[in-house]
C-alpha cells in the first residue's frame, strides 16, 4: 500500500470506521472521510466538478473530493515547506487552516495511533483506492 493510501485508510478509520454509510452526531458530516457539504462546494469550486454531498457515501468519489482538497490545500507553496501526513490530516479535520490550528493535535494523535497499529504487510484489502492513487 502506498504511504498516501496508508493515511487515507487511517483516515477512513478514524472517521468512520470503515462505514461508508456513516452519518455524525449533527448530521454534517457523511461518509467514510466524514466530509461536510462545505468541504464539496469547496471542491467543485476548485476543480470545476459538480460532487453533491451525497457522493460522500461513494468511498471513490470521497477520496477523489479529498485528493483535489488536498492538492489545493497541503501544498509546500502554502504552507511554506512540503506537507506532512500531520498536515494533510489536520487540513481534512479543519479546514484550509487545519494544520496550524492547535484544537486539531488531538485528531492528528489518532490518525497517527491508527498508523502505528498498522501491520506493514497485511494491509486491509482497499486495494481500488490504492490504483487509483497510484495513477495520479
Amino acid at each position: 500500500m502506498t504511504n498516501v493510501a496508508m493515511l487515507i485508510f487511517a483516515l477512513i478509520m478514524v472517521e468512520s470506521s470503515g462505514n461508508d454509510g456513516a452519518v455524525n452526531a449533527s448530521g454534517e458530516c457523511w461518509g467514510p472521510l466524514q466530509i461536510k457539504e462545505i468541504y464539496v462546494q469547496d471542491v467543485n469550486r476548485i476543480a470545476g466538478t459538480s460532487y453533491t454531498h451525497e457522493d460522500a457515501f461513494d468511498r471513490a468519489k470521497s477520496m477523489d473530493m479529498f485528493r483535489i482538497y488536498m492538492e489545493h490545500y497541503a501544498t509546500e507553496e502554502l504552507l511554506g515547506r512540503p506537507p506532512t501526513w500531520e498536515d494533510i490530516a489536520r487540513i481534512h479535520a479543519g479546514g484550509p487552516q487545519g494544520w496550524r490550528d492547535p484544537e486539531r493535535a488531538p485528531y492528528w494523535a489518532k490518525v497517527q495511533s491508527v498508523l502505528q497499529e498498522m501491520p506493514a504487510d497485511d494491509m486491509p484489502a482497499e486495494k481500488q483506492f490504492v490504483s487509483m492513487l497510484a495513477s495520479q
